[in-house]
């Protein structure tokens, strides 16, 4: 059951109103241009404390990161992806991750803000859809073409000095716009829609938009359906082809992740957490979430702070921020 919010009592809150986690900022190294960093893993150990590496946090930008050698455990939204040589990883901001132990591999990392890409590179490029897969296998030719990609953004991000600092800022941009076209697009034009059914791709983005604003307003699939002028069939059909689940398995998927990084990150009770994510008490969003997640909210939040460490969101954010990114303070 929903619950149906009264007039003046003001809008039912979006993400950006769920969003009270602490985020971890970009910081730009010193001396270098803001917006994006490129590190090999070598060089991240150097900086970061590994116990906060590990532990669950919430950064504002993105990573996109590939293992050369050994094998590195990754954490992206409470889903573990073990990364082994030809695997990339791409994260988005606000996606809550956490390293494993980075002794393990060695590879390269690039760190970005949204900001930094033109916008027609970013849409196209789809920057902000982290609903599709965090990670890919690379093989062949589109390993080469990513890698060469990389290797050039890696060697130009090190050329400072070589040219003046507006130039190198537009070089990196554009050897960036490279690298993210090309991850976002591995295969080529087999990844440019919902298995070439355009009109199924436009509903399933028309619907993934407005779950993404309105989840904790309404868990019905008939509610999206009627906002968005379709049936709920054409919905689900949408999503199946898309997305490889149902409508209202889109929808619960959803709510179930922000309630995990509710939990995860703050000592909120599940009273109210079941407020923000629009159920009528505490009773019924424990029941939702033991029924979609196999465990109950405390013992999530138990075991996800038990697995991570006790490190505070504040150390996280100092630590994390200004090691991740760079070194200057977060």
């Amino acid at each position: 059951m929903v619950k149906k919010r009264q007039e003046g009592e003001g809008p039912a809150p979006g993400i950006a109103d769920l969003a009270e986690i602490p985020e971890v900022p970009f910081s730009a190294p010193a001396g270098r241009p803001a917006g994006v960093e490129v590190m090999t893993l070598a060089e991240l150990r150097a900086r970061a404390d590994a116990c906060q590496l590990a532990t669950p946090h919430r950064p504002g930008f993105h990573h996109l990161l590939t293992v050369d050698s050994g094998r590195l455990l990754h954490s992206v939204d409470f889903r573990e992806h073990v990364l082994a040589p030809g695997d990339w990883l791409w994260s988005r901001p606000g996606q809550v991750q956490h390293f494993g132990d980075l002794a393990g591999a060695e590879g390269r990392l690039v760190l970005f803000e949204s900001g930094f890409l033109d916008p027609s590179t970013a849409a196209a490029a789809r920057i902000e859809d982290w609903y599709g897969p965090a990670v890919r296998h690379l093989e062949g030719a589109a390993a080469h073409r990513m890698d060469e990609a990389l290797r050039q953004l890696h060697h130009e991000f090190g050329e400072l000095g070589g040219l003046p600092l507006e130039v190198h800022v537009e070089v990196l941009r554009h050897l960036l716009a490279v690298l993210v076209l090309r991850a976002a697009y591995p295969a080529g034009p087999a990844d440019g829609g919902a298995d070439g059914n355009c009109e199924a791709s436009e509903t399933y983005l028309r619907f993934r938009d407005a779950v993404e604003r309105d989840f904790a307003r309404s868990r019905r699939v008939a509610d999206y359906a009627k906002a968005l002028g379709y049936a709920p069939r054409t919905l689900s059909r949408a999503t199946e082809i898309a997305a490889g689940v149902g409508a209202k398995e889109f929808i619960d998927r959803r709510v179930v992740l922000e309630a995990k990084r509710l939990l995860a990150h703050g000592d909120r009770s599940a009273a109210r957490i079941a407020d923000r994510l629009g159920f009528a008490d505490a009773t019924n969003f424990t029941k939702f979430f033991q029924r979609r997640a196999g465990i109950t909210p405390i013992a999530f939040r138990t075991a996800v702070r038990g697995g991570a460490g006790a490190t505070g969101a504040e150390g996280v954010a100092e630590g994390v921020g200004a090691a991740g990114a760079g070194g200057g303070a977060g």
